[in-house]
């Protein structure tokens, strides 16, 4: 490929995070009209469209495709700075901008053992963008390259890719001893499914269903959803008498063990495998950052090889 500019580069990168061209004028600091013009320069180049015009603005398969190459590029030119400052921290090499690194984590690792999982990476100063999705879904960000690796329950690697087993979250299903009384009224729960919300983080989160399902020995339920788009609110909607959950038992144990929460079905859980999937370079920021996740997962996750199966 003949050489491609790095600021075009660099403004399809910023035109594909900001969503717009107005908001990709703000960061690069040029106006529009520029943004525009070097956009043009780039797909002239290329010889095909590089971003649709939604909103907010979304890449081509070829867009995606540069977007991924560019954001290699921004790893490299990380390494870089890092080793260099590592060797001489009084030196100014330019925009720590470039130095950010973006990884997808499903919210319910997000909510319980990511966070403290990622605390060496920023104490060594390096700076993360995480993208939150369904944990069914974080890989499809990585496989269009606007992220650089992805917790995901996907098993197989994406071409290019390198992919670590991390452990497997267990999924139980939660309620107030209230709303148990209140609407069971001390039928069997198999009776009595239709009068009991559950509260699902978006539409893509069929975990209230398949645990259901399981249960019962149903291929498929209908469940009254309620849509509650964050782990912790989720919990806070069941403890607020919005309906019950499916929720991971590392969030609840301790509700559980005080009475403040009851298990339903607690016979039944789910174990949901996880994976870390991340571009397969020679990355000295790429290791540091699987490191930091596999080490801590395997502590804070079950590492057994049960997948997707009921447990007692």
């Amino acid at each position: 490929m003949s050489f491609i500019d790095p600021d075009a580069l660099e403004c399809l990168v910023a035109l594909v995070e900001e969503g717009s061209f107005e908001r990709a004028a703000q960061r690069l600091d040029i106006t529009q009209s520029a943004v525009s013009q070097r956009l043009k320069a780039l797909e002239s180049r290329i010889g095909t469209v590089l971003i649709v015009r939604n909103r907010p603005l979304q890449p081509t398969q070829a867009g995606s495709l540069l977007l991924r190459y560019a954001r290699q590029q921004r790893l490299l030119r990380a390494d870089l700075t890092h080793d260099l400052q590592e060797l001489a921290p009084s030196t100014h090499l330019g925009n720590i901008e470039q130095a950010r690194i973006s990884i997808a984590i499903n919210a319910d690792s997000i909510a319980t053992w990511a966070l403290p999982a990622l605390q060496p990476v920023i104490e060594r100063g390096i700076a993360l963008e995480i993208i939150t999705d369904d944990q069914d879904f974080t890989h499809e960000w990585l496989r269009q390259g606007q992220v650089l690796g992805c917790v995901t329950t996907q098993p197989e690697p994406l071409r290019g890719c390198q992919m670590i087993r991390l452990g497997s979250m267990t999924y139980v299903a939660v309620a107030t001893p209230e709303m148990v009384a209140r609407k069971l009224e001390g039928q069997p729960f198999s009776l009595r499914i239709r009068e009991l919300p559950f509260v699902a983080f978006n539409r893509k989160d069929d975990m209230q269903q398949y645990l259901v399902a399981k249960a019962l020995g149903l291929r498929h339920i209908a469940l009254k959803q309620i849509y509650v788009p964050s782990s912790e609110a989720q919990v806070r909607a069941v403890l607020a008498g919005w309906g019950a959950s499916v929720v991971p038992q590392i969030l609840v144990h301790d509700l559980i063990q005080q009475g403040t929460l009851t298990r339903l079905l607690p016979g039944c859980s789910v174990e949901i495998s996880l994976y870390w999937h991340c571009w397969g370079l020679e990355s000295d920021l790429l290791q540091i950052l699987t490191k930091a996740l596999t080490q801590y997962a395997a502590s804070a996750l079950n590492n057994t090889l049960r997948t997707d199966t009921p447990s007692d």
